[in-house]
């Protein structure tokens, strides 16, 4: 292994060292990125700003062209990979400067080339900044280890707490996995869902933090075109973080287009010299993975069937746990080593792990019951879902291929169509809720309230008193439980205050069960498909 890494380490020195050595043969002084200076013969050409134009089929500069022995210069901005404005630029120069043609000719197809060079390095350079960061070989191995464990799954939750997670045990694996999925043709997306303060936001940036700086991308807020400006591959399996979708309400459109096609375009007109418009087209491709929160689960539907839904824990319970985690932090009493630790294992796990090709045997099998919403995008979720599970196996499945092909593969096993079930079951149970998530916990309080009262009926007076809630906000959620059957008005009591009756005290709970029966049920049937072939 130290052979190896001795070997790319050289082949990388020599490498740097072969480009260095082109650098110094060319005539063209890129020291000042400011200012280019290419020199042919008795020509000199400045190129002020440096070489800005990213898009490889365009060559667009300013020159400044004069003799060595001249004061008399010529300044224009050219394509210098359009032949026909070139000869013209070259007809002017020669005409006002008193340089032949052919000169100028020798000298401009040089400078596209040297500058066309430069550009290819630069790209060469930037990825191997980023392909080049490798693994230790104590980090590979201790790595290689850890994803070769038996219990995988738990491990790995297990350290996603050790480095500073408090409670959300299913939500931060489900979205450990999610951001996992980025290394997939099909990543997956999540939105999170919660009050202000609740940490939604917190979770996301936490388990953020347990991705490599090099595969993500922070937003905080955004344009209706940002996304169209960033270079063609820039966010190619990258992950795109966004703090508060409030904050890039312009930019979902194109979010979700590359979300859903992998890829966006748009066309712009740019002007040439002569004044004439060019249509261009700008490409940005994917695919990406989306994780986003927001207070206001109504207002993003579009993007909410992309997302897996994840409603941050509120209970009074989880308070409990993050407020005694506070107090142990401020009395000195966290580990903050192990934290560290624990965040770098899980950040080389992400630079371990790559992507390959995944067959699940038991996917016509697995079928969602028909209570859930937009039940086709949500099936595929599954399945996607299943699939990260396995990629994140893959160091402990054996390597299988096609007999046609010869494609290596590896396949999904039942346990991760357990682990899936098991992390899936409450985004399916809010995808099949008719209700938003603000007024199912409130209808839920009040199921609880009133079956510890053996009672259906309440006063509007009597749950303000109890819950604490205002008039508007309580207005609010009657009008959504009776537009959707969950509560009546009982107009025949008289009294101060409105009564109504809850309709069906164990909806939630049958809901609840359909779902767990539906996935226990593709398990079941696996595995009697497992046994007779067997």
């Amino acid at each position: 292994m130290k052979v190896k890494s001795m070997e790319n380490t050289l082949n990388g020195k020599g490498s740097a060292v072969q480009k260095q050595k082109t650098r110094l043969d060319s005539r063209l002084n890129t020291d000042n990125k400011n200012n280019f200076i290419f020199e042919f013969e008795d020509l000199v050409i400045n190129i002020p700003g440096g070489l800005n134009d990213e898009s490889l089929e365009s060559l667009k500069v300013t020159i400044k062209v004069n003799k060595k022995d001249s004061y008399r210069n010529y300044r224009q901005t050219c394509n210098l990979n359009d032949m026909a404005q070139l000869e013209k630029l070259i007809s002017r120069i020669s005409e006002q400067l008193e340089i032949r043609q052919d000169c100028l000719r020798q000298s401009f197809i040089k400078l596209a080339d040297e500058l066309e060079k430069y550009r290819l390095d630069n790209l060469e350079d930037d990825n191997e900044m980023i392909q080049n960061y490798s693994l230790s070989d104590e980090d590979l191995s201790k790595t290689q280890t850890f994803l070769k464990s038996p219990n995988l799954m738990e491990q790995t939750n297990n350290l996603i707490g050790q480095s500073g997670i408090v409670g959300e045990e299913i939500n931060r694996l489900l979205m450990y996995l999610i951001f996992t999925s980025r290394k997939t043709s099909n990543p997956l997306h999540c939105i999170s869902f919660g009050s202000s303060g609740a940490g939604k936001t917190h979770l996301q940036s936490k388990v953020a933090e347990l991705i490599p700086n090099e595969d993500k991308v922070e937003i905080t807020q955004l344009s209706a075109n940002a996304f169209y400006y960033f270079k063609q591959y820039e966010l190619k399996n990258k992950l795109v973080l966004i703090e508060d979708m409030d904050g890039a309400e312009d930019g979902l459109l194109p979010l979700r287009e590359l979300q859903t096609k992998k890829r966006i375009s748009k066309s712009v007109v740019q002007k040439s010299i002569g004044g004439r418009g060019r249509t261009y087209n700008q490409v940005v491709e994917g695919p990406v993975c989306v994780s986003s929160c927001t207070t206001k689960e109504s207002m993003y539907e579009d993007n909410s069937n992309r997302s897996f839904l994840i409603c941050v824990d509120e209970s009074p319970e989880q308070d409990e746990r993050i407020m005694a985690y506070q107090r142990m932090r401020y009395a000195g009493k966290i580990d903050e080593d192990l934290q560290v630790q624990s965040s770098k294992q899980l950040r080389n796990v992400q630079k371990l792990l790559k992507e390959v090709k995944i067959v699940n045997p038991y996917a016509e099998h697995l079928a969602l019951p028909e209570t859930v919403f937009k039940l086709r995008r949500t099936n595929i979720h599954y399945l996607q879902l299943i699939e990260v599970i396995t990629l994140y196996h893959q160091l402990q499945r054996e390597k299988q291929y096609n007999g046609i092909t010869g494609e290596e593969y590896i396949e999904t096993t039942l346990e991760d169509i357990r682990w899936a079930n098991k992390l899936i079951k409450d985004v399916l149970l809010r995808k099949s809720d008719r209700l938003n998530r603000v007024t199912r916990s409130y209808h839920e309080s009040l199921v609880k309230y009133l079956s510890d009262r053996k009672t259906k009926v309440y006063s509007n007076q009597e749950i303000r008193k109890e819950f604490r809630t205002n008039e508007t906000t309580l207005r609010r959620y009657h009008k959504d439980l009776i537009n959707e059957g969950y509560i009546k008005k009982r107009d025949d009591i008289r009294g101060d205050s409105f009564h109504y009756e809850v309709l069906d005290i164990n909806e939630f709970e049958e809901l609840e069960t359909t779902i767990e029966k539906a996935l226990q049920s593709c398990i079941d049937v696996v595995t009697s498909s497992e046994v007779r072939q067997s």
